[in-house]
């Protein structure tokens, strides 16, 4: 991904590029039931990588099998590339924990700068302190190993119902966090940054006690005028 691109998506909404998306077609990309599992204050984004699990058989999950160098959810914890955000599919499964804060920690400081699953965190009050953005359905405290076993790691996935492919471009708010095609990602990204600024402007108009007819959206030339006298004035 582009640092310029990057740089463009912290200053977006996950609202205002999920319109993007659905302009072309797009119309499943945001990630269902998560949320900020403690705000940082900007946004997170980064391109997806990806780890999978599947139901938990009892003969293959005893707690000993975290003893095993390879073991899927540990390996994905540790080769997570700098600057990428971990996406988990968790089968909307929240009854036991994707994650914990030791290995959400130890993926902060090998350069992660996100974390997202459909189910949900145990120590989420202590993931919630870390500077990481992370994003769960709620906390869970059961291990993992209760039902769920890691099996794949950066593959295709669905998360939260939302196809998510390694190297998508991944974006998350306030609110809650979306997937972008890694190929259109430069174009989603200009197109937000102008649909910001637009409206941004008619909050502005409206608080002055305009009517959204004809504003919102833009369906007369005046207010494209005044619009682009906005964006002059306002450095925009």
């Amino acid at each position: 991904m582009k640092e310029e691109t990057r740089e463009k998506l912290m200053g977006v909404s996950v609202a205002t590029l999920a319109t993007a998306l659905f302009k072309r077609g797009l119309r499943n990309q945001v990630i269902q039931g998560v949320h900020p599992v403690g705000w940082k204050g900007k946004n997170m984004v980064g391109p997806a990588f990806t780890l999978r699990y599947m139901p938990a058989r009892e003969d293959r999950n005893p707690i000993t099998c975290f003893r095993n160098a390879d073991h899927p959810q540990r390996v994905a914890i540790e080769s997570c590339p700098p600057g990428s955000v971990l996406v988990m599919d968790s089968r909307k499964q929240a009854a036991a924990a994707s994650a914990g804060d030791i290995l959400i920690t130890r993926l902060m400081m090998r350069g992660g700068v996100g974390v997202v699953t459909d189910g949900g965190f145990r120590d989420a009050a202590t993931i919630a302190d870390l500077e990481i953005a992370a994003y769960h359905t709620r906390p869970s405290s059961p291990t993992n190993l209760t039902n769920n076993e890691a099996i794949g790691i950066n593959e295709p996935i669905g998360c939260g119902d939302a196809p998510v492919f390694p190297g998508d471009i991944i974006v998350g708010d306030a609110d809650c966090v979306i997937v972008i095609p890694a190929d259109i990602a430069d174009e989603i990204a200009d197109e937000a940054v102008e649909m910001t600024a637009y409206e941004d402007f008619v909050v502005e108009r409206v608080k002055e006690g305009e009517t959204i007819i004809g504003l919102y959206p833009c369906t007369k030339d005046q207010h494209q005028a005044d619009f682009k006298v906005w964006r002059e004035k306002n450095g925009r």
